[in-house]
């Protein structure tokens, strides 16, 4: 088996910078928070998170604070949206500045910005603009459990959401009634486990969706062992992650070959430059390059650092957080 090329992938997260001359870099600039957390939390995982100077990381982070309505943006002058706020978040907490970077004010109009976003049914907007979706629940849910502001109100209203987007498969859709995806089923157990509220789906619901979970991997064909995310499509690296974390939380990760999976994961990387991509043979991104290094932790590959399945960061950042009800 191919083995896992860690300062291959060092370097092409480091480098991910230093390509300003290319218009796929700012017509990226929606996802640059995002981008920001992915390399860092494959930095942590790989035993290098201080590739990166913390103070620019901070001045970065800083500048994409939302004056406005609080929050963080995707980049400088960007609105504040719940993916680039959580991942902020997430990136503070794992250098351990997350209460030395925010001030007061910031922290307080982050709450309520977040907070704001919740509708009458308990699910939540991603931003002002009104797009609706499961993501959004989990992004937000992580967010107050990383600033310890969860209340009994909020937790109750999104988890009743969550229990009504599971589907008679035992999957969950981005909101009731939408098609089954293991990336749903991800931010859904997520926001479940989070709240305390993993019990609270029916026992004939989860065993349907273990099975669901399990028969995503291919077991014949080129890609074989690797995960997908819904019947019938190619498998793809980052379902290492979002199928992987939701056996993980449900403790039956051994349903699926971990070995073969494994195997699907090493041979999608770069072996030139580093990175990994989707599947075997494509272009790398920083996206996938976390989502396999973080599946590949999930299933005890050699000295990585052990990731926590509900938050995607490493377990001795997430033991530090506060477990709700406080």
């Amino acid at each position: 088996m191919t083995t896992l090329e860690k300062a291959k992938h060092i370097a092409y997260i480091k480098a991910l910078d230093d390509h300003k001359d290319f218009i796929e870099y700012w017509m990226s600039e929606h996802l640059r928070m995002n981008g920001l957390y992915w390399g860092i939390t494959a930095l942590f995982l790989l035993k290098h998170e201080s590739e990166f100077q913390k103070d620019d990381v901070i001045q970065f982070i800083q500048s994409c604070y939302d004056e406005t309505h609080g929050g963080f943006g995707s980049f400088p002058k960007h609105d504040s949206h719940l993916l680039s706020t959580l991942s902020a978040l997430q990136i503070l907490k794992m250098y351990d500045i997350l209460d030395d970077t925010l001030t007061s004010e910031q922290r307080l109009s982050t709450v309520r910005f977040i907070k704001s976003l919740q509708l009458p049914d308990g699910s939540f907007q991603g931003d002002r603009f009104g797009e609706v979706d499961t993501r959004f629940v989990y992004t937000a849910i992580q967010s107050l459990s990383i600033l310890e502001e969860l209340d009994q109100g909020i937790v109750d209203g999104a988890v009743g959401f969550i229990l009504r987007c599971q589907n008679f498969d035992g999957g969950f859709g981005m909101v009731p009634g939408a098609e089954s995806h293991a990336a749903q089923c991800f931010t859904c157990l997520g926001t479940l486990a989070i709240c305390g509220a993993l019990d609270k789906m029916d026992q004939d619901q989860t065993e349907l969706l273990v099975d669901w979970l399990s028969e995503r991997q291919v077991i014949s064909g080129e890609f074989s062992g690797g995960l997908n995310g819904r019947p019938e499509k190619l498998p793809d690296v980052c379902y290492s992650w979002w199928v992987l974390s939701c056996l993980s939380i449900l403790k039956k990760l051994d349903f699926i070959d971990g070995e073969k999976l494994k195997g699907f994961i090493l041979k999608s990387q770069d072996l030139k430059s580093g990175g990994i991509s989707d599947r075997p043979d494509n272009q790398v991104d920083v996206y996938h390059t976390l989502f396999g290094i973080a599946g590949l932790s999930l299933l005890g590959y050699e000295d990585l650092v052990p990731v926590d399945p509900v938050y995607c960061m490493p377990c001795f950042v997430t033991n530090t957080i506060k477990k709700y009800p406080y």
